[in-house]
């Protein structure tokens, strides 16, 4: 799958719509992922009250875990007008799933990406001095 495919993806899932408060919603931002396997998984984010919605991100990665999978090869996360980087949450979560995910193609434009690794230089570790 080429990058701009994973975007179109990615873009195609986007769709905002209110949830049981004016200022509650979801599908504002869409993520697609493709795993070293071969499989792609999307996911919308969740933006409610009190910090308990989640991003496009932890969506899709729910959905590879669900089907037993890891490794990360590329994922891009969208607006319907930008790409937009994952945040530190959602970086660590990917490193956090599976340490080999440090290789992942973060996707920033259609035609540039940094690894995960660039990304999140100094992931948390436990028990190290």
């Amino acid at each position: 799958m080429t990058p701009e495919k994973l975007i179109q993806t990615a873009r195609k899932i986007v769709g905002k719509f209110e949830l049981s408060d004016i200022d509650f919603s979801a599908g504002k931002v869409g993520a697609a992922l493709l795993t070293t396997k071969g499989n792609v998984y999307t996911g919308i984010n969740i933006e409610l009250a009190c910090g308990i919605g989640f991003c496009a991100e932890h969506s899709a990665i729910a959905e590879m875990l669900k089907n037993r999978e890891t490794q990360i090869e590329m994922i891009v996360t969208a607006n319907e007008k930008s790409i937009i980087p994952p945040c530190g949450r959602c970086r660590e979560l990917m490193f956090q799933v599976d340490h080999k995910n440090m290789n992942t193609k973060i996707y920033l434009s259609s035609t540039r990406y940094m690894t995960l690794a660039e990304l999140l230089p100094n992931p948390w570790i436990p028990n190290t001095p």
